[in-house]
């Protein structure tokens, strides 16, 4: 103004700061909207296919046999009495965390030298080694059962031809559960490799220089830069790898069919075994749900500590 004072600022109406942020506000919720009914499908099938086969599991392991009356906790309680299945425990236990671990040493070093492979040739080697991820596991372990088998065991035959004498492979014990880890670590081991390779191509190569200007040789960057960068992947692929080893069905009883005398069973095999062939569908639930509060465990403890490095990576 003339007087040198400041004129007032001109008043704003109401409604125009008001509508950019209610438009915003509207757009978030209809997009918000739009994604829960593309997902409703899906958790429909979730819920069918997983949700509600659980939950009548639970309301079948209460059963008695003739599924007439509940008996709560019997079954459970009955299981735990028999030495057989306490067997199955330790052997479901041994055979997935063995299998499980090796699997992931294998897979973490085919990685790396896969990592190290010109990228011509590295498309060569890398569908040859997922073969056997690709075969279906049936047909390939009917391949490993023939290499097995007591009477034209191809193992054997070379063991033979070098003087070695011949191993029973599936008809004692400690043979018979090494066997069925290895067809799984030869399975398994190349989901592990692609998990891994991909893992090592998200490093940045800034760190690699970084450390080589510090004077850190091949196993200080392995340490300090390669495991660091990986650990959230490898917690993740070992968590996913145990839910289905220990869900594991096919190997066992095409290999062993729980044999000999039940030393191999898991509890997929023993619930088969149980369940069906038995009749005891009860039971065989029963059977299956030890899983869980196994399986629980090892999610709880690899998950905190995939949540804590987290937290600590954004602190």
């Amino acid at each position: 103004m003339a007087d040198g004072t400041l004129a007032p600022p001109a008043a704003i109406p109401r409604g125009v700061s008001a509508k950019p942020r209610s438009g915003i506000k509207q757009l978030a919720r209809r997009r918000s909207l739009t994604a829960f009914l593309m997902c409703v499908p899906l958790l429909v099938l979730i819920g069918g296919l997983v949700l509600w086969p659980a939950i009548y599991s639970i309301y079948l392991s209460m059963l008695n046999k003739k599924m007439t009356r509940f008996v709560w906790f019997d079954n459970f309680v009955f299981l735990l009495n028999r030495p057989t299945f306490r067997d199955v425990i330790f052997q479901s236990v041994i055979f997935a965390v063995s299998a499980v671990v090796f699997k992931a040493l294998i897979g973490f070093v085919l990685a790396h030298v896969m990592h190290n492979i010109p990228s011509r040739n590295q498309r060569i080697w890398r569908g040859l080694l997922l073969i056997p991820w690709v075969i279906p596991l049936a047909m390939s372990t009917l391949t490993w059962w023939w290499l097995f088998d007591p009477s034209y065991s191809a193992f054997n035959w070379v063991l033979n031809a070098f003087g070695f004498p011949s191993v029973p492979w599936l008809g004692v014990t400690w043979w018979a559960r090494f066997s069925v880890i290895l067809v799984n670590v030869w399975y398994g081991a190349p989901f592990f490799l692609i998990m891994y390779l991909a893992a090592l191509k998200s490093v940045p190569e800034q760190l690699y220089e970084a450390a080589t200007i510090d004077g850190a040789g091949s196993w200080a960057k392995l340490r300090y830069v390669t495991l660091p960068m990986m650990r959230n992947i490898i917690s993740i692929t070992v968590l996913f790898s145990l839910i289905v080893t220990f869900a594991n069905f096919d190997i066992v009883r095409i290999l062993t069919s729980g044999g000999p005398q039940d030393q191999t069973h898991l509890f997929s095999t023993y619930a088969f075994v149980v369940g069906i062939e038995s009749g005891d569908i009860p039971l065989g639930a029963a059977v299956s749900l030890f899983m869980l509060p196994i399986l629980a465990v090892f999610a709880y403890f690899i998950l905190r500590g995939v949540s804590r490095r987290s937290k600590e990576g954004l602190g």
